[in-house]
């Protein structure tokens, strides 16, 4: 489908989605919203697609929500409607079914690339992908006190996880501005690299879970990791050991040892 706020594009088995409104720092709209759904939905559904990059066109990452948007609720006295992006499958919890909380049962990883400005609504997408790189230069903000607004979207539940308590009520209460270096040290991100150079690392890093990694295993990782932060130990253990057991009869497990026996790269295919 053509795309109007977005970019999409595949190349070497990487799916990139691109924000595309750079004049507003891509400032996040509902047509924006739901085009990156379909981007997700393509990209979970293409075979030929193992990883999902998601970044922003020009300066910046995403500034947060669209303001005509928020003026838009000011001007109508009443609260937004949060739009549903379509129905949930069965399978999915209760908790991955809003509409920026599904990136986790997306079956691929997705690598947001933070290339500038990561504001608010901004900052609530990047903490739902699963890996986030930043470039040197990328500033961040929670945003919400400033604007009267409190901590929405799931951010209560996943800022915590991410970089703990103390760091969460700093970074919510206060909607101080932070950079790069700051982020990393307190695990935002995973990496921080010169602007320049970001994509071409994230690709470089994207590009070894696509050629190197079992698409089945990244699959079923990913899926344990997310719904392991609703279970105990054991619940977490007994999962774990019933995922072990179905590997041993998977095609992967069998190129995972081939490959390395005969000291070739590995052609996975995902079953």
């Amino acid at each position: 489908m053509g795309y109007e706020q977005i970019i999409y594009e595949v190349r070497d088995r990487i799916a990139t989605v691109t924000l595309n409104r750079p004049d507003r720092l891509n400032a996040w709209t509902g047509v924006m919203g739901r085009e990156v759904r379909q981007a997700m939905d393509d990209a979970a559904r293409d075979e030929a697609v193992r990883v999902i990059v998601l970044t922003g066109a020009g300066r910046g990452f995403c500034a947060g929500a669209d303001m005509q948007m928020l003026s838009g609720i000011v001007d109508a006295g009443t609260a937004a409607r949060v739009e549903e992006t379509g129905p949930a499958a069965a399978e999915v919890r209760d908790d991955f079914r809003g509409p920026y909380a599904y990136f986790p049962m997306v079956p691929k990883p997705i690598i947001a690339a933070l290339n500038g400005a990561t504001a608010g609504l901004g900052l609530v997408v990047s903490l739902y992908c699963d890996l986030r790189i930043a470039a040197d230069t990328a500033v961040f903000t929670t945003a919400f006190s400033r604007r009267g607004l409190i901590a929405e979207h799931g951010v209560s539940w996943m800022l915590p996880r991410l970089v703990g308590l103390q760091h969460a009520l700093d970074l919510l209460l206060s909607a101080r501005k932070f950079n790069a270096a700051e982020a990393l040290a307190m695990g935002l991100v995973s990496q921080v690299h010169p602007a320049a150079a970001l994509m071409d690392a994230t690709r470089a890093y994207a590009g070894e879970l696509a050629d190197l990694v079992s698409p089945r295993s990244i699959r079923v990782m990913k899926r344990q990791i997310w719904e392991a932060q609703f279970q105990t130990l054991a619940e977490a253990t007994a999962v774990g050991n019933e995922e072990m057991r179905k590997s041993f009869g998977a095609d992967d497990f069998r190129e995972g040892v081939a490959h390395f026996v005969e000291k070739r790269a590995p052609r996975f295919t995902g079953r």
